[in-house]
């Protein structure tokens, strides 16, 4: 691919979740490409719809500006997740950027479960993700980045990488996030940064309270789940952040899987149910 010629892209994508009948819908209202949205199929139910966002192009470039509109009207339940890993392709010089900006009504409970993001050596990109809760409303979700295609022995030593969360309820914020990374900089090593690690995780989960038993699971599946990297376990004011730092893609799925099923089994009463795209 020859970055210097590529042609930028300034996707959008607006998605509208009501239900109806009982069934939580989704109503596409705009999709403009790169981004599309698969049709929505129903594993568990016509409780919950799950729907994959895709992004036709194969990966982001420098320049690519994308945005993501959710909202999800009372009582929907949805599991968003992507096909394969998003890829950030080194920068032709320009900033690439993503912006989410998601609506969970009230009651309604968002599932945002996007697999992994592969950062290139010399990628430029933000992305900025907003969520705002009504009242009894959910958001679960979890975030998975790779810098470098260490399979290679690429390490990320140009480049810049930016990610700004917000998730408030009610005009309250519940979570603030802003974590920036800059290629060959101290903080790769550091043992208050990456400590040489190339992959770090976040799962989180708001609007719903931490209790002692689902906090305590939590870091009983970390001791059995994480043996090569690091993780941690926080109770927020309203809600349960669980942190990766390591060498393995995988495990941190895994244990964010654990975890994720035993929010599900705890709080919705569900199994977790692994859409068809992983596998």
């Amino acid at each position: 691919m020859v970055f210097g010629s590529h042609q930028q892209w300034y996707g959008r994508l607006i998605l509208e979740f009501p239900v109806r009948h009982g069934k939580t819908q989704l109503l596409p209202h705009m999709a403009t490409a790169p981004l599309k949205v698969l049709r929505p199929f129903y594993p568990e139910g016509a409780d919950v719809c799950h729907a994959v966002i895709l992004h036709t192009a194969g990966g982001v470039v420098g320049g690519d500006r994308l945005r993501v509109d959710l909202n999800l009207k009372p009582a929907a339940h949805s599991l968003i997740t992507t096909p394969a890993a998003t890829k950030i392709y080194r920068s032709n010089g320009l900033y690439s950027q993503q912006t989410i900006q998601i609506q969970v009504g009230t009651g309604a409970t968002l599932e945002w479960l996007p697999q992994e993001t592969i950062v290139f050596n010399g990628a430029a990109y933000r992305q900025d993700l907003r969520v705002e809760l009504a009242e009894g409303a959910s958001w679960l979700g979890w975030e998975i980045t790779r810098f470098g295609r260490t399979a290679r022995g690429e390490r990320f030593t140009r480049g810049e990488w930016r990610s700004h969360v917000e998730i408030w309820q009610q005009g309250r914020p519940l979570w603030i996030d802003r974590q920036l990374v800059k290629g060959g900089s101290g903080m790769l090593e550091s043992i208050n940064g990456l400590a040489g690690q190339p992959v770090v995780g976040t799962f989180s989960l708001l609007g719903q309270p931490a209790t002692p038993e689902v906090v305590e699971k939590t870091r009983t599946s970390m001791g059995a789940q994480v043996h090569q990297g690091l993780a941690g376990v926080t109770r927020l004011a309203d809600g349960l952040l669980c942190r990766y730092r390591g060498a393995s893609t995988a495990e941190a799925r895994q244990w964010f899987t654990q975890v994720w099923h035993l929010v599900r089994l705890h709080y919705y009463r569900r199994p977790a149910q692994k859409p068809r795209v992983w596998y």
